[in-house]
């Protein structure tokens, strides 16, 4: 089958079965999106070298809670808003 052919079915399909359709194509997107992520970050992976940074940062204490992170960002949002 083509993709012209497929383009043409989807013409044809209800609402519900269009909605029903995008459903489906989002979870397979979805789940090719989280294999990729899984290969990446495996060992060798092309973003394993930023867990093995990430690792040696909390072993080293150069990190600190989201909530601190997160309250330091919006207050310095708030000030440049107010211009101070």
């Amino acid at each position: 089958m083509t993709v012209e052919a497929i383009k043409d079915a989807i013409v044809h399909l209800s609402g519900q079965e269009r909605q029903q359709l995008a459903d489906w194509f989002e979870e397979l997107e979805e789940e090719a999106w989280d294999r990729q992520m899984e290969q990446d970050f495996a060992p060798g992976g092309r973003g394993a070298h930023l867990l093995d940074e990430a690792q040696a940062d909390i072993a080293a204490g150069r990190t600190r809670p989201m909530h601190e992170f997160l309250a330091e960002a919006k207050a310095k949002r708030e000030q440049s808003k107010t211009g101070q």
